[in-house]
């Protein structure tokens, strides 16, 4: 006997992600445009500097949609170095490494395991007020 899998209570539409952006101002404030299996597929708009962070069991994948978008890496030794990503960039962080995102004005496309902060498992310093250290919003909510 086949077990088939539970039909979600209404058919997935798409989401235009231009309209999406379009629909909230907030930087390093994530939008959660859908799921797929245990991850968000979130979009940012993106300016100024985050914070120093690590995700210490989980890789970070960022696409940029416009823009620039920076992002520093720190070795282990202590050692910097920084990724410049532009429109179509794609950038994984591997998962314990910490990494501190900047940009001079953009936006963002990421796939995070549902409940990944957006400052990580920790980081270093205060947050800054333009970064919302959150699990991401649903679309339409702030």
């Amino acid at each position: 006997m086949t077990t088939q899998p539970a039909q979600p209570a209404q058919p997935a539409q798409p989401v235009n992600l231009t309209e999406a952006l379009a629909s909230f101002d907030e930087v390093y404030s994530p939008r959660i445009v859908t799921r797929m299996n245990d991850y968000d597929v979130r979009i940012a708009h993106t300016r100024g500097e985050h914070v120093w962070h690590v995700h210490e069991d989980t890789d970070e994948f960022f696409l940029v949609l416009d823009g620039r978008f920076d992002v520093a890496l720190r070795d282990p030794d202590g050692a910097e170095r920084t990724v410049v990503l532009h429109r179509g960039d794609t950038f994984v962080v591997p998962r314990g490494t910490e990494h501190k995102p900047s940009s001079p004005g953009g936006s963002i496309l990421m796939f995070e395991p549902s409940g990944t902060s957006t400052t990580g498992d920790r980081h270093e310093g205060d947050v800054p007020a333009h970064v919302d250290s959150t699990t991401g919003h649903e679309l339409g909510t702030a």
